[in-house]
């Protein structure tokens, strides 16, 4: 297979030598510890807002289809920051890189909690996004000071840290917000931003840029590695489309459970991600499944879990309010397990494809995620403006299936 690394590089002037990268000791739990909950701690400022798309639908008086173009702009900021942005890390020091952002999350939450127009919601929304991708420089850092034979189980605890985040945000903004008010979630949020930025600065080490390619060569280079592997665009692809699935569930989620016959509120919408949450544990599992026996599998055990859960959750539509409750709790457990376990395996995949292109491959595989996470809170807020909670079920299972019909092709050579 042709390096990633020598495809790009025929392309551009001769390079000088780079740095080598870090000698590959065991990581510290300490550090490890540190990693993921500054993961998670980033990621979750994506969702801390999904929750109380209820009670912005009534305080600002929205439509549903409007005020989802809050989580819309919020998972676009996010895709673009991932693929203009996360490709730095093979180009400048990742410590430095995250403490911008930190800088620049803790502002943009400050903005978002102070705002009282959806047009400065929507713009702080989409800055969100955008400086929340410090949680996609910290994750290739991991695989980077991971040793070979750990990687998986280190970037499987890295992603427990990260899923906890999107799950458990949910949790407690929904519980705070209905105790303290929506505004308060965003000012304790950019807090705790600004000591995650603090301590990574502190504890994460120096990690040596692996190119010395310029940004515009970097951003070319992403192409060159779209085209070379198979595997990648598959891996994308099929996470993409099972971000369809979950971001069409979680961001409608909140309105559909606002309205009758339910009526509940923002406490119970951010509740179900404890259900979801349980579903983050097999992170480090799925790591060492891949470790031990190869992604493929877990691939496609993974999708074919998500859509026979979704395809419940379908089915539920038709039942009494309590019952359906009881299968969106169990369907939204299996379909986190489904997705989380793919999402590991897949980062296997691309991970071990060019080692000195990781922050790269990482901005791809996450890019062509958030894409489908964006695609998702738009379609499914307008299908559930549109035809209900069916519409966006249906949604739901489309993608979800064709992510598994994806993952049952014969795997590529590249992979």
């Amino acid at each position: 297979m042709t390096s990633a690394h020598s495809s790009t590089c025929d392309t551009d002037a001769p390079q000088p030598p780079i740095d080598t990268p870090p000698a590959q000791h065991p990581l510290s739990h300490r550090l490890v510890l540190i990693m993921a909950t500054a993961t998670g701690l980033g990621v979750a400022c994506l969702y801390y807002a999904q929750p109380l798309l209820g009670v912005l639908t009534a305080e600002l008086g929205l439509s549903a289809q409007t005020v989802g173009y809050i989580p819309t702009l919020t998972q676009l900021g996010y895709a673009l920051g991932i693929i203009f942005l996360a490709p730095l890390g093979d180009r400048h020091d990742r410590r430095v890189i995250i403490l911008i952002k930190a800088i620049l999350l803790t502002a943009s939450l400050l903005a978002f909690g102070l705002s009282s127009h959806l047009s400065a919601l929507l713009i702080a929304s989409f800055a969100i996004g955008l400086t929340a991708t410090l949680a996609q420089d910290i994750v290739p850092t991991a695989a980077t000071l991971a040793h070979d034979t750990q990687r998986g189980r280190i970037v499987g605890t890295v992603m427990t840290g990260l899923l906890m985040g999107i799950l458990l945000s949910r949790v407690f903004s929904g519980l705070f917000a209905e105790q303290f008010g929506w505004r308060s979630v965003f000012v304790l949020a950019a807090v705790s931003m600004a000591l995650t930025g603090a301590v990574i600065w502190r504890t994460l080490p120096h990690v040596a840029p692996t190119t010395t390619l310029s940004y515009g060569a970097l951003m070319r280079s992403l192409l060159a590695l779209i085209r070379e592997h198979s595997a990648l665009r598959r891996a994308a692809l099929a996470q993409g489309l099972l971000s369809v699935a979950f971001s069409a569930f979680w961001s409608t989620l909140a309105v559909m459970l606002h309205a009758e016959p339910f009526e509940m509120g923002s406490a119970v919408a951010g509740a179900f991600g404890l259900a979801g949450a349980a579903g983050a544990l097999i992170a480090p599992i799925a790591g060492h499944l891949a470790d031990r026996h190869g992604p493929q599998a877990v691939t496609r055990v993974g999708t074919a879990v998500t859509t026979v859960s979704f395809a419940l959750m379908c089915a539920g539509v038709w039942l009494a309010p309590t019952p359906q409750l009881v299968v969106l709790a169990v369907a939204t457990l299996g379909f986190d397990l489904g997705l989380q376990g793919t999402l590991i395996a897949h980062q296997t995949i691309v991970y071990g494809i060019a080692p000195e292109a990781r922050a790269r491959l990482n901005a791809i595989l996450l890019g062509g995620m958030f894409i489908g996470m964006s695609l998702g809170s738009a379609i499914g807020s307008l299908l559930l403006d549109r035809f209900g909670w069916l519409g966006v079920t249906l949604l739901a299972t489309a993608a979800a299936g064709s992510a598994f019909c994806l993952r049952m092709l014969p795997p590529p050579r590249s992979a």
